[in-house]
Formats: structure tokens, sequence, C-alpha cells
């Protein structure tokens, strides 16, 4: 195939990559919300409701390392097929379970289960193949794509699925899911997840714990991609101050109503929305840890901005308004941490290893979410939010500083570094 063919095959993929994932993305939100709606109706209990969301977040946990192996031994095309088809086979099987025997929540917990460990082998493998379905030259627009359909789904997920659960049964909400993977199904077995790869095809597999060893040895000995390992432990830790607090402080502590907390969440999702499409149409960035840095940077001061209407005589409209504008500048931030961050990533880790790291990666993030909701959970019950917040603004400002210091940055960009020192000794001239 020449270049050109590439070429074209490339952004055949970009669009395709992106319409497969939106699909299913919508589907599964449609669905999830559907399941939470119907398990508070069935059990009126938070802790059922609770129960479901650890069963799609403690799998994919636990199995990420394992899809990486996967994802670095296997054929990635086979692998993301049967782990969608394992989906629509999961989801059918609780339709045919409901109309037969009828809906459970039990039935619900196993199907979630099987749901999340099915995404993330087909999640960690997608993640492992961007680069070799796109020219390096559009990895930039192509993750940003990707996030632009998360955004799409997050926000039309729940609208759709609202809008579902007032007319029609849990039996719609699964055979809407069932279509959804099925036409990405279909649309990923047209592409060529081997047109920009570097990898021969006599590849020798390793045995499963050999890999995963061999993954972890990998990044041991890149400082760069540890430094950024570690960064994103401790981030996802310390920002659950928002994901726990920011439900707690609004509704709780300032009486917002539920339906207007729902608007100041959908701005989060419309900042991701427009940092993907400012993403998708600049020119790529040409320090991404730098670029990170000074985003983690801000949206630690963002985070200490977010007591200011506990502390203040603020009217119901300006909370609500002051919490719409702090949400959507926190998706942006997040986003500019986040988008530089993977496409460094993607270029800089080799292709036989870029599984299992963004695996492992995935379940470092993944476990220190349930730890940060427990952590700050019981510390907003005993200490004010006042103190909370600025004090995790001051934490996350002191890990970027001193995890992204300049010998990090320098030693990951060094071509940007040696052209800002040499502009910086060159003398400039006097008339």
């Amino acid at each position: 195939m020449n270049e050109a063919e590439k070429l074209k095959k490339a952004t055949y993929h970009l669009w395709t990559f992106t319409a497969s994932k939106m699909i299913a993305m919508l589907g599964a939100n449609v669905m999830a919300f559907g399941f939470s709606l119907y398990i508070l109706a069935m059990t009126g209990s938070a802790m059922s409701f609770a129960t479901n969301m650890i069963c799609s977040v403690l799998p994919r946990a636990l199995v990420a390392p394992l899809a990486g192996y996967v994802a670095d031994n296997f054929s990635k095309k086979r692998t993301i097929l049967l782990a969608q088809a394992g989906t629509i086979l999961t989801v059918g099987g609780l339709l045919i379970y409901t109309e037969t025997v009828g809906m459970s929540v039990y039935a619900i917990y196993i199907a979630t289960v099987f749901n999340t460990i099915c995404s993330a082998f087909s999640g960690v493998t997608f993640s492992s193949a961007i680069a070799t379905l796109v020219n390096p030259e559009r990895l930039q627009r192509a993750m940003s794509f990707n996030q632009l359909s998360m955004s799409v789904a997050a926000i039309g997920g729940p609208v759709i699925g609202g809008m579902m659960y007032g007319f029609f049964n849990i039996d719609v909400f699964l055979m809407v899911n069932i279509l959804a993977y099925i036409i990405a199904f279909c649309l990923e077995a047209t592409m060529d997840f081997k047109l920009y790869s570097t990898r021969g095809d006599d590849v020798k597999k390793e045995k499963v714990w050999e890999g995963l060893k061999g993954g972890f040895y990998y990044i041991k000995q890149r400082k760069v991609i540890k430094t950024i390992m570690w960064v994103a432990l401790w981030i996802n830790l310390f920002f659950s101050a928002i994901a726990v607090g920011g439900t707690f402080i609004i509704i709780e502590l300032l009486k917002v109503e539920s339906t207007h907390f729902g608007f100041i969440q959908a701005s989060g999702a419309a900042g991701m929305l427009i940092a993907s499409l400012y993403f998708a149409t600049r020119p790529e960035v040409k320090a991404p840890l730098r670029f990170s840095k000074i985003s983690l940077l801000l949206l630690a001061g963002s985070l200490a901005l977010a007591v200011i209407p506990l502390v203040t005589n603020f009217s119901y409209i300006a909370i609500v308004s002051f919490y719409l504008l702090i949400y959507f500048i926190f998706a942006i931030f997040e986003m500019g941490i986040n988008m530089p961050i993977g496409v460094y990533m993607q270029k800089n880790i080799s292709e036989e290893f870029r599984g299992r790291v963004f695996g492992l990666m995935e379940t470092m993030a993944m476990s220190m979410m349930p730890i940060g909701m427990v952590v700050y959970g019981v510390l907003y019950d005993a200490i004010p939010a006042t103190i909370i917040l600025p004090v995790t603004s001051v934490i996350i400002i002191i890990i970027s500083l001193v995890m992204l210091r300049t010998s990090i940055l320098k030693e990951a960009h060094p071509e940007y570094y040696e052209k800002e020192d040499i502009t910086k000794s060159v003398p400039h001239s006097t008339t």
C-alpha cells in the first residue's frame, strides 16, 4: 500500500473510530442511566445503587493489566471484536432473562460485571491501537475525536435515557444497547489495525506473568513514563476532593436543586466537548508535558476557588452560575492535562509495550478512585469544605512542581528546551 492509500485509509479510520466509539458509548450510557433508575425504583436503596457502581469500576481495575497483555501479544482487531461480541451476548442474555424470568437487581449486577470486563479489553486495546490506525501527524486529532465522542455520549446518554425511562420499560434500554454495539462491531470490522504498525507478524508471544513483569520493567526503565504514572496516581486520589465534595457542597451545603445540579454537571461535559474541538483543530502541542503541567497548576488553583460561595453571600442564581463556570473550567483544564500526555505516550511508548502500559495506568488510576472517595467521604464529615479544598489544591500544586520539575520536562522534550536555551543565549542586536 502506497503512502497516499495509507493516508486515505487513516482518514477513514479517524471518522470510523469516532463514529463507532460514539455509538457504542451512547448506547452504554443510555443503558447505565436506565440501570441506575431501575435499581433505585426496585430497591429504593442507595447501597444497591453504589454496589452497581462498584461492579462497573472494580472489575475493570482488576483486569486492565491482563487486557494490556492481550493487546500486546494478540491481534488487536480480534480482541476488540471479541470484546464487543461479548458485550452483545451479555446484554442479549440479560434481555432473554428479563423476558422469561423477569428483571432482578442481581441479574443487573452480573451483566454489569461482564460488560465492564469486556469494556476493559476493548478500551485498553483501542487505546494501544490509536497510533497504528492513523499517521503520527494526526494523533492529537484522533485522540481529540475519541474524547469528543465520549463527551457527546456523556451529554446525550442521560438525556436520551431520561426520556426513554418515562415511556419504555427496561427491554427497550437493552435493545438500544445491543443495536449500538452491533453497529460499532460492523464499523470496527472494516478497520486495519496494522496500518501504521512497526511490528512484524513473527512476534514471539510471552507467557502472561512474564508479559506483565515485562510491562513493569519497561515502565521502571523509563523515568518520564514512570513519572507520568505516579502523577496520574496521585492526581486521581486528590481530585476525588471535587468528585465527592462537589456534590456534597452544591446539594447539601448550598441547597441547589437536583435539576440545576444536572445542568452544572452537563457544563463539565460541554467543557470537554469544547476542549476536544480545540485540540482537534490546532497544531500538535510542542512540549506536551509542559502544557499538561501548566493545565494541572491552573486546575489546582480553580479547585481552591470552588469554596467561594461558602464564604460569601451569593444569591441562588449566582451560586448556580458560579458552579456552571467552575465545572466548565475544570473540564477544559482536565483536557489540557490528559490530551497532551496521551499524545506523548502514544508516540514514546514502544508498540510492543503500549497495551501493558495503558492497562497498568488504567488500573492505577481506577484503583485510586474508590480509595479517594472513601477518604474524602470521611474528611467531609469531619472537616469543613472551606479547609479541605484549599489544602488539596496546595498539595496538587506541590506534586506538580516536584514531580514535573524542569529536569523531567527537559528529559521529555530536549529539542524544545535546547531551542529555548539557544534563543535565550543569542544576544539581541541594538541600534
